[in-house]
Parts: C-alpha cells; sequence; structure tokens
C-alpha cells in the first residue's frame, strides 16, 4: 500500500495562506471549487497542504482573490512551486523524513540566530566531532544509520559554500567549548574550525559566560529562523518527543530572549581569544 502523502512545513503554510485569502474575499469552498472547476474536497486539501496546487490553480485563485500586488502574487508563486520540489534529502530513507521541514527551513532562512547549550551547530561541527555527537544521541541505531546521519548533516554544511549563505548568529553556552565530544584532539580541532568559521563575513560568533549566571532560557538552546516574505519567522525548538515550529505571534518571546542572551555575552574578539585559549590548554 502507497504511504498516504504528509503535509511539509511549507504545504501547510501555503495552505494557510490560500484559506487566509478566500476568507478576506468572503468567499466559500464551494464558489471556489465552482470557479476551478474542482470540487470542495480537492478544494479543502489544497487548504490543508496535503494536495499539490498546479499553476493554473494558483493563478487563478489569485485571481479570484484579488491578489494584484506583483510581488505578492510572485512570492506565492514562488511559495506554490517550491512545496512539491526534491531536494537532495528526498534521496534518504523515511526514518529521516521528520528532519526534512527542519533542512528545508534551513536552506531557506536569510538568517539564524542559534542558541547552544549542549553541542555546537550542525553546520559547525567537524566530520569527527559530528560522528561522536550522532553516535551518543543515536544510541540505539543500527550502523547504517549513524553514518547517513553524518552524510546529511555534512551535507548541509554546504549551505555555507553558497553565494549568498544566510547571517548566522551563533550564541553558545560556555559549557558548550568544555563539553568534550570525542578524543581530546577531537576537541581541539572542532574548536580551532570554529575559530575559522567565525572569520567569515556572515558568521557572528558569541559565547555566553558562566559568569552571566540565571538567565533568560533555562530551558536550553533553540533556534530562530529569520525569513523572507512569504514565509513567517521560526522558532525551533527539540524536544525528547519530537520538534516544535513556533510562528508569527509565538515567536515574539524568543526573539526579545535572545536578544538578552547576546548583550550578556562576551564580545566576537572575548569570544574568539577564549576558545583559543581552550584550544592551547595542555591535554
Amino acid at each position: 500500500m502507497a504511504k498516504a502523502k504528509t503535509a511539509t512545513l511549507r504545504s501547510r503554510w501555503l495552505g494557510r495562506r490560500l484559506r487566509e485569502l478566500r476568507e478576506t474575499s468572503g468567499m466559500s469552498i464551494q464558489e471556489v471549487g465552482e470557479f476551478l472547476q474542482r470540487n470542495m474536497g480537492t478544494v479543502s486539501r489544497f487548504e490543508n497542504g496535503i494536495y499539490p496546487v498546479r499553476r493554473p490553480d494558483m493563478m487563478a485563485m489569485l485571481d479570484l482573490f484579488g491578489v494584484s500586488d506583483s510581488r505578492h502574487r510572485e512570492n506565492l508563486m514562488r511559495l506554490s512551486e517550491s512545496v512539491w520540489q526534491t531536494g537532495w534529502w528526498d534521496g534518504y530513507p523515511d526514518e529521516f523524513t521528520e528532519f526534512v521541514d527542519f533542512i528545508w527551513l534551513e536552506a531557506q532562512a536569510v538568517e539564524q540566530r542559534l542558541f547552544d547549550t549542549t553541542l555546537l551547530p550542525g553546520l559547525l561541527q567537524t566530520e569527527r566531532y559530528a560522528d561522536a555527537a550522532i553516535r551518543a544521541a543515536e544510541f540505539d541505531k543500527h550502523e547504517e544509520h549513524i553514518e547517513q546521519g553524518l552524510e546529511v548533516r555534512l551535507q548541509r554544511q554546504e549551505l555555507l559554500d553558497r553565494e549568498d549563505p544566510p547571517i548566522l548568529q551563533i550564541l553558545l553556552d560556555e559549557s558548550v567549548l568544555y563539553r568534550q565530544v570525542g578524543s581530546a584532539e577531537v576537541m581541539r580541532d572542532q574548536l580551532a574550525h570554529l575559530l575559522e568559521l567565525s572569520k567569515h563575513p556572515n558568521i557572528h560568533l558569541r559565547v555566553l559566560p558562566f559568569s552571566a549566571g540565571a538567565h533568560e532560557s533555562p530551558e536550553g538552546a533553540f533556534k530562530y529562523f529569520v525569513m523572507d516574505d512569504p514565509y513567517p519567522d521560526v522558532v525551533y525548538v527539540e524536544t525528547p518527543n519530537g520538534a516544535l515550529y513556533l510562528e508569527q505571534t509565538e515567536t515574539a518571546p524568543a526573539a526579545q530572549r535572545y536578544d538578552r542572551l547576546w548583550g550578556k555575552s562576551l564580545k566576537s574578539d572575548e569570544s574568539a581569544e577564549l576558545i583559543s585559549a581552550l584550544i592551547e590548554e595542555p591535554s
């Protein structure tokens, strides 16, 4: 039996925008269906993000809803076309399906504000550090899964080599620098790699020192993705039961927390000095 197609993050966004446009225009699902010569179930699936909207239907709905602004139309058309596009990650097993939304979100964001308290962000990890981290987290998985997870993580890092890489604001709790992942040699190489990456003009690295004491995110790490129109900003939080994606008004508290944490952190040059000192410490 074929697996039912599940809604992706971007398909849900498109569906929600179509529903908002329809409701603003005062039209019912039935009226839209009659205009498109589609049944109500198909229009409902458009709005629930579980059925692809073909280009002619998308253009017709934008006309019907009176979307005349050229930039708005172009952005919505681009969103529609991206919904069902495949990417390099689609070749991986179903075990990685739940991570696809995150990979797409990471690649789409124009700016990432990352706060980490246990491990370095995946985009900044060396291969040996990543391997040790994945093996610790995926302790109950088979070797092939571990190897595929490592491959995915390293593939994601190609984002940094794009002509237009996103701005990365990296905020690390000081404990991340002291937590040994792999051997002492692996950690030295990782910290040296981190220093090199921090020299990139789009990467801004700071350390939240122990001396900052209690702070605004006692719950731990989170990632704030700044998106371009028509996408909403998104906050990503990992939990033992899966990831949470917070959007729109739910992102404001995280943005405020991040700004306060950033203000309490060491300046970039001070952070680099701390990392350099750790590299030079004897094993």
